[in-house]
């Protein structure tokens, strides 16, 4: 359908809109009341030790995150393109479980299951703390970010086929060898913005994690956290508007490095 000049010109004009709107409109509020009082009253808000703490927390649960769902991912990826078994839609479907459960019921079944009360709340016992700790919260956000690495490296494998892995082993070549010099480099760049996608998401995630959190500064308190805490808890205002600023800047780099990626990958598919 074509459509007149005016017509396109009004379509553009509802779009940016519309992200007016809805995006530069309380991006700019944000930056604004970070900065109203200065850089030097930012970084001095940003620099508190719980503000540190959160961050740090941040990227330790990134550090774990990341790696699980890199190695999860793969072979989940490689079980639904390359296997033919009984229960693959069933995996299929717990795959993209996480896309349609409420993190917030996300954190209330990991409290149901490992805290005191739960099915395996006896860990405790002996001294592993899952429930408003560490690996609660590692818990809760491999859960939500699950399905990312394997929904970009599995289409990856069903385009590229089985063909080159097939010759490899008639070549001699075993598993891990056919897996590190011929599938590996093939997926590489699915994987690599599946990785971006998880950390985005490990970074931002809320719901599931406040769950299964004490929120203590210092001790198991996020970055997403410190914003929630100051804002309600400490009526802070600045200091809230000030850490998302943070965390904002953080999803910034991560979005660029993800359309870097993108375009790469584009031109050299």
């Amino acid at each position: 359908m074509k459509l007149s000049r005016t017509a396109r010109i009004s379509l553009r004009a509802v779009a940016l809109g519309y992200l007016t709107v809805l995006l530069l409109v309380p991006i700019g509020v944000i930056l604004y009341r970070s900065f109203e009082h200065g850089i030097v009253a930012f970084v001095e808000s940003i620099s508190t030790p719980a503000a540190i703490s959160a961050l740090n927390l941040s990227l330790l649960i990134v550090a774990i995150v990341v790696p699980v769902n890199v190695v999860f991912g793969i072979v989940v990826a490689l079980a639904l393109a390359r296997g033919r078994f009984r229960g693959r839609g069933l995996l299929q479907a717990v795959v993209d479980l996480p896309f349609a459960v409420s993190p917030i019921v996300v954190g209330v079944a990991l409290i149901m299951l490992w805290g005191v009360n739960g099915w395996f709340g006896g860990i405790e016992s002996t001294g592993v703390k899952v429930i408003f700790g560490l690996p609660g919260m590692v818990l809760a956000t491999i859960f939500v970010t699950l399905p990312f690495v394997v929904r970009e490296v599995e289409p990856v494998l069903h385009e590229i086929g089985e063909e080159q892995e097939q010759a490899a082993a008639t070549l001699g070549a075993g598993r891990w060898q056919t897996f590190r010099r011929i599938t590996l480099p093939t997926i590489r760049w699915g994987l690599t913005y599946g990785v971006v996608l998880t950390v985005a998401r490990a970074l931002g995630e809320f719901g599931a994690v406040i769950m299964v959190s004490s929120g203590f500064p210092g001790v198991s308190q996020t970055l997403t956290l410190l914003v929630h805490a100051r804002y309600i808890d400490d009526h802070n205002a600045f200091g809230a508007y000030c850490a998302a600023t943070l965390l904002m800047g953080i999803a910034v780099v991560v979005l660029l490095l993800m359309i870097l990626l993108d375009r790469k990958r584009s031109t050299t598919s």
